[in-house]
């Protein structure tokens, strides 16, 4: 494919800056004329959204954090204030909130979306590296944050999640101090808590930086799998793509606002509007909907190294998916057995995360047990044989045969 031309600016100011910094040319290069697949679908809109709620989130954290207290003193009684005295502060951190689960709900969704498609193999290995890296820090700083309001489930959350690292042979309970600035969750913990959660969107922010880039240097996947090959396998992003992920913006934002304005509380815990107390322990340590699925597994091991050692393994697996699975066809879209078990590993995931939400006592345990034993058994044992034994349908020539081939059928019909 020939090079983009360099755009004539009719504005001066543009052309006089552009001249000296060349960022409009560059944008016009990457987000207008930049060369888009032009069978993606609506599953390719989460990348985009994902970016978005990083945006608001880190836009209304920083106008909650011109009134918050990081004392364990004041804290629950600054988030009250913001609540009730600060002009929309309730808006503001209702929108906080709820951003949360959206931002990991469509992470969640934009991940097994490239599961399916086979969005890790080569060449885009890095690019899934960096998006995996991305969602470890999501988790850490997600974590941070759940404690800065300082209720009961905050604290306790917080004393339960940090204990795990004592488990760790030699430096454990070292380890442990270190990240409680004492010999238990308090002041000094909340102080380092809220200063790592201040600074980390913007490491995310920049873990994104390189993930865009690296998205653009080897271009996007597609639901065919199959690589660009011709001009005419792809369309401008402006303004096919920009019009489609506006389309996907505007029903988020109506999903977000309804909970915001009619269920702000529909994702938290009641007991968290109670003032953090070391001395009363609640009856049920939960963390938050999108930890959900790795506390079952951590659970799930009765031995408390062996359960942390799973719970990471479960995202680290992530890394090396590009090895394990073994067979030359991306895209699942082809793979008639692969699909099959793919959305078993959903369903799993689904019942990893109610199991994680219930009391680790009775048949809960057990089923944690087995869903845990399968989530490890897709990727370890079920991915690499399918490469080798499940035969895949005929893959099209190119992206443009494909959608011209769809065309015709519909045409003939």
């Amino acid at each position: 494919m020939s090079s983009t031309p360099s755009p004539v600016w009719s504005n001066r100011t543009i052309k006089w800056v552009d001249r000296r910094l060349p960022i409009f040319s560059m944008m016009h290069k990457e987000l207008i004329v930049y060369p888009t697949p032009r069978n993606l679908n609506y599953w390719w809109n989460f990348g985009s959204l994902a970016g978005i709620a990083l945006v608001i989130l880190i836009l209304t954290g920083i106008f909650l954090a011109m009134f918050y207290t990081p004392h364990e003193d004041m804290a629950f009684a600054s988030i009250e204030r913001i609540m009730r005295e600060v002009n929309f502060g309730w808006l503001i951190r209702f929108i906080h909130m709820n951003a949360v689960s959206l931002f990991f709900l469509v992470v969640y969704i934009h991940i097994f979306r490239g599961m399916y498609y086979g969005s890790y193999k080569a060449p885009r290995e890095l690019l899934w590296g960096i998006g995996v890296l991305i969602y470890l820090v999501m988790v850490g700083t997600a974590f941070l944050g759940y404690v800065l309001p300082w209720g009961q489930m905050s604290f306790w959350a917080a004393t339960v999640i940090t204990s795990l690292v004592t488990a760790i042979p030699v430096v454990g309970n070292d380890l442990a101090i270190w990240l409680w600035g004492g010999f238990s969750v308090d002041n000094d913990t909340l102080k380092r808590f809220f200063a790592l959660h201040y600074l980390l969107p913007f490491v995310i922010f920049a873990l994104v930086f390189l993930h865009l880039w690296a998205l653009h240097t080897t271009k996007s996947n597609n639901p065919t799998g199959v690589e660009v090959k011709k001009p005419a396998d792809t369309l401008p992003f402006h303004p096919y793509y920009t019009m489609k992920d506006a389309f996907g913006l505007g029903v988020a934002l109506i999903v977000l606002c309804f909970f915001v304005f009619f269920y702000p509380n529909y994702f938290n815990h009641a007991i968290n509007y109670v003032q953090a107390d070391p001395m009363v322990t609640p009856e049920h340590i939960v963390p938050e909907w999108y930890f959900l699925p790795f506390y079952a597994i951590l659970r799930a091991v009765p031995d408390k190294l062996g359960g942390v050692v799973l719970m990471f393994l479960a995202i680290a697996i992530w890394f090396i998916l590009p090895l394990l699975d073994t067979s030359k066809t991306r895209s699942g879209r082809f793979r008639p057995i692969f699909k099959w078990f793919f959305w078993l590993l959903v369903a799993d995931f689904v019942l990893l995360t109610y199991l994680g939400a219930m009391p680790a006592e009775g048949i809960y345990v057990t089923l944690g047990m087995w869903a845990t034993g399968y989530y490890f058994f897709h990727f370890v044992v079920i991915l690499p044989l399918l490469g080798w034994f499940e035969k895949p349908l005929p893959v099209p020539e190119s992206i443009s045969a494909a959608v011209t081939a769809g065309h015709e059928k519909e045409a003939a019909a």
